[in-house]
């Protein structure tokens, strides 16, 4: 008989699996070149499995971190603070050489953060590290035996698990699978809450003490022992927490200056050790306290992107400048550092940081720093961090030229947002005023949210190319051979398909199915995130947490959003203009030849193949491809946007993004009617499918601008250039863009790569260690990717 005991260890099990998936994946992107040791090592770091040294050490803070979150049942805001208080002492890391800043962190086994980096929120545990950590060599037996009783405890007590068992029947039947794409499926749950995006600005402004005194002015208004003043209590906890840090590090750089042999190091050292020691009791006074500031407090509450970063240390740079503090050079120097620490956090689906823009405080010193920010990311060219340039009508050119020439010289930063497309179309998917929506900004890969106002994660992912799939055999999936999605029964109303009508609605129905429960777990999940802790350091920092006297996701925050990420629109466009063409207009083909052509994966087919890739394909101006692709994405965008009726989300909209997501769900989704084999990689974001755009770069931008941009929460526009369309054409090139984000054009993301040179770091990866591409919502250097992720990206049309 099956007991929650069970089924909970049952889910650890899985979770392990799921885990060593992704870390399997994650080290095939090195496969190219296992030459290279150091990546290697690094790669492992990056998803949290390397051996942990001291085993016995990292049980002992467990036992501890788990001790304090026993001892207040009642008072989940002492709990967290105290937590907290435990964990930084393993969250937090050594100082490196060459280090200008503190900071850097690595998430332990178990833990509490708004995102861990096993898909986890919450109190988290991590299977994939703690089963390296159970079998160490070098755990002792008594430690081991701790570690299986705190491990059964947390299987309860972790905030994903108490999500879970909210769940109802119909959503613990398709959503708890927790395969994570190893498998074919659907839709797929992300545990996150990575769509925080903190008020940095009012941080450097106010500093730490700023901070406190605030808290405690909004104290002394409430009630003694009141929710409210549990909260003010545990934030200023929380601050000591984060001064406790600070010394922390000021004495490890003053052991560190006794030892030090170089005079210019000892220097900076000791800079580094005074700014430590001012930060808990002073504002900073400075660019690098600034910085220092930032990088620390954004460590300490484990968030991913860092918000408008020019708005919160321009003005502060502008003083620097007038007072001969600092000089363009010394400002370039201190962000290679912060840009290498953020690099060494290796969150590559993150490390946002946004620059221009409308809506900044004190403008005109923004773009001073966000130049020095441009130019940064032109010198140290890495993965990391994701700049991001908005701009608009009259904002100052040189910021969008500075942008332009760095990209030329194959940088795949800065992406670029158009404000004059992107700011009217918040206004109306998120329904907030203009005065709220010149404050969205870009996280993740790609997702709007608006700036300290409003989170727009956890979230979801839906294949609809799966769901197409799965609706075209009435509810089984053609590569595993197995039950699929909306129950059977729920077919019989469209009989066999006799129209095409009857399909695209059993298809509405069967996405729809899935948008009503992935919907409802963004509410739940919300719901028993601020249920079991406040997420002190997030809270400080988002509008009207403080002002409430309530934590973020316990109504403290502003707009609560959510986001469903969709991934094969254009292969599924492409398959309903094929279906509808060669069957339902020419009938020259069954529905049964489609089925059996998918099935043998086109092995016999090859004619059919053919007459499908023939088919009108989106990505070539083709009204009756571009439609039909139109009519998918409304469908989709406006169902989900619907959501927001249906639960108590301010918001709950797609997202037309890619990271790499359209070639791992690919490669466990069968063969599709636009010709496509099966495992094979789906199209990226809003770009046509790898090939299929053949009339030209014009015909291709005049496609991509056709799906509205204002019933969703984020488009991706995935675009490669030629070396010499940059340089040799630059002036066309410059022409052609405006004329894109005259049209409508809201986002790009461009790579500047020659063909050849894809191909040659496909054979000789030794020479290309520095080609950066874009992949999607996120960069990466192309040697690293995974074979199937490099064919991807170079099927993509070269303009």
């Amino acid at each position: 008989m099956e007991t929650k005991e069970t089924t909970r260890r049952e889910f650890f099990l899985k979770s392990i699996q799921a885990s060593a998936f992704l870390l399997l994946y994650q080290n095939t992107m090195a496969e190219t070149f296992f030459h290279n040791s150091a990546l290697n090592d690094e790669m492992m770091e990056a998803v949290g499995h390397s051996i942990i040294s001291k085993p016995d050490e990292m049980v002992e803070m467990i036992r501890k971190f788990t001790d304090q979150y026993k001892l207040y049942p009642e008072n989940i805001y002492l709990r967290e603070a105290n937590c907290v208080k435990v964990q930084w002492k393993a969250f937090m890391q050594t100082i490196e050489s060459n280090d200008l800043f503190v900071g850097s962190t690595k998430q332990p086994p178990i833990g509490f953060v708004p995102q861990s980096d096993e898909l986890r929120l919450g109190y988290y545990m991590h299977p994939g590290t703690l089963d390296k950590l159970m079998n160490n060599p070098e755990l002792s037996g008594s430690r081991k035996s701790e570690l299986t009783s705190l491990i059964d405890f947390w299987l309860k007590n972790n905030t994903v698990q108490h999500t879970l068992d909210a769940f109802d029947p119909e959503m613990k039947k398709i959503l708890t699978s927790e395969k994570y794409w190893a498998e074919p499926g659907i839709a797929f749950i992300l545990w996150r809450m990575s769509g925080i995006q903190m008020d940095y600005e009012k941080l450097v402004r106010l500093g730490i003490p700023g901070l406190r005194n605030e808290i405690s002015e909004f104290q002394k208004k409430v009630t003694k022992g009141s929710e409210e003043d549990k909260l003010y209590s545990a934030m200023l906890m929380a601050l000591d927490t984060f001064g406790e840090v600070c010394l922390f590090y000021a004495d490890e750089l003053n052991e560190m200056i006794r030892s030090e042999k170089s005079d210019s190091r000892k220097t900076e050292l000791q800079v580094m050790e005074t700014v430590l020691r001012k930060l808990p009791t002073n504002k900073p006074e400075n660019l690098r306290e600034a910085m220092q500031l930032v990088f620390l407090y954004n460590g300490m509450d484990g968030a991913r992107n860092y918000g408008r970063l020019d708005e919160a240390l321009g003005t502060i740079y502008e003083h620097d400048l007038a007072t001969n503090q600092c000089h363009e050079d010394e400002a370039i120097r201190l962000f290679s550092s912060f840009w290498n620490l953020i690099a060494r956090r290796n969150y590559r689906y993150d490390s946002r940081i946004v620059i221009g823009g409308k809506g900044r405080i004190n403008e005109n010193a923004a773009d001073k720093i966000a130049l020095i920010m441009i130019e940064t990311t032109r010198r140290v060219k890495d993965i990391v961090p994701q700049l991001a340039l908005r701009f608009y009508n009259g904002q100052k050119p040189d910021l969008y030229q500075k942008a332009l020439n760095t990209i030329a010289e194959g940088n795949p930063y800065p992406m670029l947002y158009n404000d004059e497309v992107n700011i009217p179309s918040v206004m109306k998917a998120f329904d907030v005023p203009y005065e709220e929506a010149i404050h969205a900004i870009q996280y993740g890969c790609g997702e709007y949210v608006l700036n300290h106002r409003s989170v727009g994660t956890p979230s979801a992912v839906i294949n609809l190319l799966e769901a197409l799939d799965v609706t075209l055999f009435k509810g089984i999936d053609p590569l595993s051979g197995k039950p699929m999605g909306m129950a059977l029964d729920r077919y019989n109303k469209y009989g066999n398909f006799e129209s095409f009508e009857q399909l695209w609605n059993a298809w509405i129905e069967q996405v729809e199915y899935y948008v009503d429960q992935v919907s409802k777990h963004e509410e739940i999940e919300y719901t028993y995130a601020g249920k079991y802790a406040p997420f002190l350091y997030s809270s400080m920092l988002m509008d009207d947490c403080i002002k409430r006297g309530k934590s973020i996701f316990a109504g403290g925050i502003r707009y609560l959003g959510g986001t469903l990420e969709s991934y094969g629109n254009s292969n599924t466009a492409d398959s309903f203009t094929a279906i509808k063409r060669l069957v339902y207009d020419e009938k020259k083909y069954t529905l049964d030849d489609i089925r059996n052509a998918i099935k043998a994966d086109f092995v016999g087919y090859e004619l059919l193949q053919k007459k499908m890739l023939d088919c009108p394909k989106y990505g070539n101006d083709n009204s009756e491809a571009d439609d039909m692709l139109v009519k998918v994405h409304n469908q989709v965008c406006n169902y989900t946007r619907c959501q927001k009726s249906r639960t108590n989300l301010h918001s709950y909209l797609v997202v037309v993004i890619n990271n790499d997501a359209n070639t791992v769900i690919g490669e466990n989704t069968p063969a599709s009617p636009d010709g496509r084999k099966s495992r094979m990689y789906m199209n990226p974001g809003n770009a046509p499918v790898g090939g299929a755009d053949k009339n030209g770069v014009t015909a291709f931008l005049n496609s991509i601008v056709k799906p509205r941009t204002d019933i969703h929460a984020g488009a991706v526009q995935n675009m490669k250039f030629s070396k010499e369309m940059f340089t040799d054409y630059r002036d066309k090139l410059e022409v052609l863009l405006q004329t894109y984000w005259q049209n409508g054009g809201a986002q790009a993301m461009l790579t500047i790569v020659g063909r050849e040179d894809l191909q040659q770091a496909m054979i000789h990866p030794e020479l290309y260690q520095n080609l950066i591409v874009r992949v999607g919502g996120f960069s990466e250097r192309f040697v690293n990717l995974p074979r199937h992720t490099q064919e991807e990206i170079l099927s993509r049309t070269l303009y």
